[in-house]
């Protein structure tokens, strides 16, 4: 989680593992000089933005040699550079509503308890939940020293990186969190919800009562400290984030959602529910969201957006927390789309279509590595090579309806999917999917102990495949 001065900068950990769709794929890692990086760290280690770290405790956690696929990350942020229907479906679908509503259900007394204290709405702290780390199940394999000793000492926002590593450091210092726990996002972030380091100390609470802040292994404490920073934030108890709606005819205006009007002036204008009802009262003022501009799904949103959006500085971000929160509290996982459809043809695709997919893939004869649902940079290389193929163009790689119907309606007599789940209108978008990083897309060809592998740069090559390869 990273502060709003710089989180339009930088992404946290929703970006443990978004990548870009083909066309805005994650940049090569640099070189970076290991001397270069031990005499910086030899810098900081005498600095003052390390005072209170000791020289103990910088040398045990002191990283061996920099990371340079943090640099990477750096330069690409998901929230900013993908379609909003596709960021949407990385975050929102089927499988996560219902693992939201199992959690809800789990943790319904200490969610109780913290809405008590807090005045922070349980389906808003669960929304955070599963965006942030997909309910605990992915809080992200990144060394948390290695990443931020990396990020303090090559390209930009080098100061505040520096901050976040020295804060690092004083977690484990102080006991709270063992270093071995101490992993997560390229950025730094880490826990249940993707703390930032800074936001760790400041923010960060014991609710289970052990005497530690430990935002990895304890849910109430990360769930806590989650209602805590949104508090903190100006959450509003009893109000919504706001609702999709319904706009007039005639009506010609643009994203503005921190130019919040009363409900009053929108009821005027002719504004109503997505679904033609009246807009409620209990918004003492909202901002119109156009994420998709006037075409596609519309909301006013009031403060408590505005909450999750702090949170990481992406209005994306906020409106996939936002809508998640929403699907959970009303326990229906069978409908994750908005009732104004995106504005386009190619919707996203479920988790279960993106297997598919994978599936696919592999029966064509492209080693995409394990089915796993996850669309990454490398399956989206075997989806463009897939496309040239059967002559699509442009061959973008991306893994919506479109590429969908193409690559099932070429299975022949493979196992074919059940098509009753994905018979809504190709306009709307589907249930969705969520994405990362996985193992280079090469096309093969089986042969006798050995197999031939193009590559993206189509250079042949034999690798053994006996004796476990």
């Amino acid at each position: 989680m990273l502060p709003t001065r710089i989180a339009a900068a930088i992404t946290t950990a929703i970006g443990l593992s978004l990548a870009a769709t083909s066309a805005q794929a994650a940049p090569e890692a640099p070189y970076l000089s290991n001397s270069q990086f031990q005499q910086c760290l030899d810098g900081l280690k005498n600095s003052s933005t390390f005072r209170g770290v000791s020289s103990s405790t910088f040398e045990n956690y002191r990283p061996s040699e920099p990371d340079p696929s943090v640099i990477a990350s750096l330069n690409y942020q998901p929230e900013f550079q993908k379609d909003v229907w596709d960021y949407l479906s990385s975050l929102v679908d089927k499988e996560r509503v219902e693992d939201g509503i199992r959690a809800k259900r789990e943790m319904a007394d200490t969610l109780r308890r913290i809405e008590s204290r807090y005045g922070v709405k349980a389906e808003h702290v669960l929304g955070v939940w599963g965006v942030e780390s997909n309910f605990g199940q992915t809080l992200g394999k990144k060394d948390l020293f290695q990443s931020l000793a990396t990020l303090s000492c090559f390209d930009r926002r080098q100061s505040y990186f520096r901050g976040e590593y020295a804060n690092a450091l004083k977690i484990v210092q102080n006991g709270d969190i063992a270093a071995s726990d101490m992993k997560g996002s390229w950025a730094g972030a880490f826990g249940q919800t993707q703390f930032m380091p800074g936001t760790f100390l400041d923010l960060a609470v014991d609710f289970d009562g052990d005497g530690r802040r430990d935002l990895v292994n304890s849910k109430p404490d990360a769930l806590a400290s989650t209602a805590n920073f949104l508090a903190k934030r100006g959450y509003r108890s009893g109000e919504p984030w706001g609702y999709e709606v319904k706009i007039p005819a005639g009506f010609w205006g643009s994203n503005s959602r921190t130019d919040k009007k009363s409900m009053s002036y929108w009821r005027d204008k002719g504004f109503t529910l997505a679904d033609g009802r009246p807009l409620p009262y209990d918004l003492s003022s909202a901002g119109l969201l156009l994420p998709a501009g006037l075409k596609g799904p519309a909301f006013l949103v009031g403060k408590n957006f505005d909450t999750f959006y702090s949170y990481n500085a992406s209005e994306n971000y906020a409106l996939a927390i936002a809508h998640l929160s929403d699907l959970i509290e009303s326990e229906n996982s069978n409908k994750t789309d908005f009732i104004t459809a995106w504005p386009t043809d190619d919707p996203g695709i479920s988790r279960q279509q993106a297997k598919e997919i994978q599936q696919g893939l592999l029966n064509a004869g492209y080693d995409i590595g394990e089915v796993d649902g996850i669309i990454g940079d490398n399956t989206r290389k075997a989806i463009q090579q897939y496309q040239t193929s059967k002559g699509v163009f442009p061959a973008d790689g991306r893994a919506g309806q479109k590429f969908y119907r193409l690559i099932m309606g070429n299975q022949g007599t493979q196992s074919q999917p059940n098509y009753s789940q994905y018979n809504q209108p190709m306009s709307q978008p589907s249930n969705q999917s969520n994405t990362s990083n996985d193992s280079i897309g090469r096309l093969i060809q089986q042969q006798d102990g050995a197999r031939k592998v193009i590559s993206g740069d189509g250079n042949l090559r034999i690798i053994r495949t006996d004796n476990g390869q």
